[in-house]
């Protein structure tokens, strides 16, 4: 259902972004936006492990670490990954990396003092699941589709204001069609794009249990996590990696949640008891 879930957003995000297109500036015009997303996306996905372990100064670490890693990788049948702990006393993780071939796992140091070893593991084993599933790939398509949106959204926007309403483009586009999509199309692409990141949490959480066979020790994991973060938030919490983390550093509830990367805790930790009493089944 998650991957069901995960393709149909995507799919929405699409055909909003030909819609927007279409109506702002033709077939030309969104071939532009789209191409200029991509690069600007690209970079990020081909360089983004770098940018970010840098971000958080973050080091490669002992072999006891590795060791843990490198035996949840074979269970998941994954290349082991590389382990880097970053200097935080906020219990969190993160994964990046642009393949399996690729991936990185990076835990805080208050993360490996204020859990258990079984919750540990299922922390990291929660973040091969992202790495199994090419999470970073499925988001950094996300990411694109959502920022070739805005980018039209802003031709529209400037095409209103100082366009002429009878000239309408070759192909054609117009800015005031598209002017419904200045209002709307980014809100929604958001809101799709953080739906997808949600469901990909559920569905790394799932992984964890599987590779794991312990999903009371992530659902343990979260909620220690969740605690401590509300007491001691990260130093260098940034929106612009808040996806990547197993929780967000900077959640926050209501309606807000719409706009989050990441599912409440309690839903996940529902899900995950769910699986280990048995009355859900555990998504490969």
């Amino acid at each position: 259902m998650n991957r069901l879930k995960t393709t149909m957003l995507l799919a929405a995000l699409t055909a909003l972004l030909l819609w927007a297109g279409q109506a702002v500036g033709g077939a030309s015009g969104l071939w532009f936006a789209l191409a200029i997303a991509a690069m600007r996306n690209g970079g990020t996905y081909w360089f983004g492990d770098r940018i970010v372990l840098r971000m958080y100064h973050a080091q490669e670490v002992t072999p006891e670490l590795h060791g843990m890693v490198r035996e949840l990788a074979m269970r998941a049948n994954l290349p082991a990954p590389k382990v880097y702990v970053i200097p935080e006393e906020a219990p969190n993780a993160f994964v990046t990396g642009r393949d399996p071939e690729h991936g990185v796992v990076a835990v805080t140091e208050g993360l490996l003092r204020s859990l258990d070893r079984r919750e540990v593991a299922s922390v990291i084993a929660h973040e091969l699941g992202h790495i199994k599933h090419r999470d970073t790939l499925i988001m950094t398509v996300a990411a694109t589709l959502a920022g070739a949106l805005s980018m039209l959204a802003n031709a529209a926007m400037w095409g209103t204001m100082f366009g002429d309403r009878s000239s309408d483009d070759e192909e054609g586009g117009s800015a005031w069609g598209g002017l419904p999509g200045v209002l709307i199309a980014p809100l929604v692409a958001m809101l799709v794009q953080m739906s997808i990141s949600r469901t990909r949490e559920f569905h790394a959480d799932e992984a964890s249990a599987r590779i794991t066979g312990a999903p009371l020790a992530l659902a343990s994991a979260l909620r220690k996590i969740e605690r401590a973060s509300r007491q001691l938030p990260m130093h260098q919490d940034s929106p612009a990696t808040a996806h990547l983390f197993i929780q967000n550093p900077s959640a926050s509830g209501g309606l807000m949640h719409l706009f989050s990367t990441h599912p409440s805790t309690d839903d996940r930790v529902a899900r995950l008891e769910a699986m280990a009493y048995g009355s859900t089944p555990v998504a490969a």
